[in-house]
């Protein structure tokens, strides 16, 4: 009960903080005509932020009761059976916790973008054609219950980081990414070098292919410096938000969640080729070819990233 409390508790207090904060940037973008450069298109579209902040709130009362109820039960068995390394308090347990909570999001948010049964839920993150602090909260509750979590949580589990601290960490490394959603904040100098940033972040949401599969990090960027995914984003080109293949032509936020999801499964059924769940997002059509279905600029664009 204690942990569900505190996971009310964390959603109550950062949801009002990001909801003012997406307040404060709509209006910004409203006194300056709410049109981006970058993109050729508004940047705040009413309907578009309301389904994020939907898909985000689902989500969020979803986690908090998976870290409730699950994930921290399991971390307390997981904990027994690793190092259980107990840190001393001070300066170095905190650097030593953010570099391995930061770490190991990178290889989960890679892991994501190329395992199609864990894209299923990621996908609802990148369906979004526009980029501001609303498209931080599109988020999907099959994030709990597609077990990609366990990729994040039992390795800080493993080590033996005490479960409090672990929730601190990883919390804090998700709202911190919550703030490099964004078209207002351009390059940041120096900072640049070692953090995301709202720059590197774009190139991340690109659909181009100089963008597809780049710039995974979370806090830290090195880890795309060190693992070879890093692009710049004055080298990426121009930046097209939103998906290569099944773009969602809904804001229904249930169907923005499972639409994916459903078409795994139909493809699976369809082509009977249970490699479809662990292959890429897009292997099959780059295996069977274009869906019967697929619009012209689908097609097109299913092309340019494949050939």
């Amino acid at each position: 009960m204690t942990d569900l409390l505190h996971a009310i508790g964390f959603i109550l207090t950062f949801g009002m903080l990001f909801v003012g904060i997406i307040i404060a940037e709509a209006w910004y973008w409203h006194k300056k005509g709410n049109y981006s450069a970058k993109t050729g298109k508004t940047v705040y579209d009413f309907r578009e932020t309301i389904a994020s902040i939907s898909t985000g709130a689902i989500y969020k009362i979803a986690d908090g009761i998976m870290i409730a109820v699950v994930i921290t039960a399991l971390y307390d068995v997981v904990y027994q059976w690793g190092f259980q390394y107990v840190p001393d308090d001070g300066l170095w347990s905190v650097l030593l916790i953010f570099f391995a909570v930061d770490f190991v999001f990178y290889w989960y948010h890679r892991t994501m973008h190329t395992v199609r049964w864990l894209w299923t839920g990621h996908v609802t993150h990148h369906s979004s054609t526009r980029m501001n602090f609303s498209t931080a909260l599109r988020q999907n509750f099959l994030y709990d219950l597609n077990f990609g979590w366990l990729i994040w949580w039992l390795p800080i589990a493993f080590i033996g980081f005490d479960k409090n601290w672990a929730i601190i960490a990883i919390e804090l490394n998700l709202a911190y990414q919550f703030f490099i959603h964004t078209e207002t904040v351009n390059k940041l100098g120096w900072f640049e070098k070692v953090f995301n940033t709202p720059s590197h972040h774009r190139v991340h949401h690109g659909s181009n292919p100089a963008q597809i599969d780049t710039n995974f990090g979370g806090v830290l960027i090195i880890w795309d410096k060190l693992f070879g995914t890093f692009v710049d984003e004055k080298d990426a080109g121009d930046i097209r938000y939103g998906l290569t293949l099944r773009q969602p032509n809904t804001l229904n936020p249930v169907r923005l969640c499972v639409d994916e999801f459903i078409c795994m499964v139909k493809d699976v059924a369809r082509y009977r080729d249970w490699r479809i769940l662990y292959k890429g997002p897009n292997w099959v059509e780059e295996t069977y070819g274009a869906r019967d279905n697929a619009s012209p600029d689908e097609e097109a664009r299913h092309k340019s990233i494949t050939t």
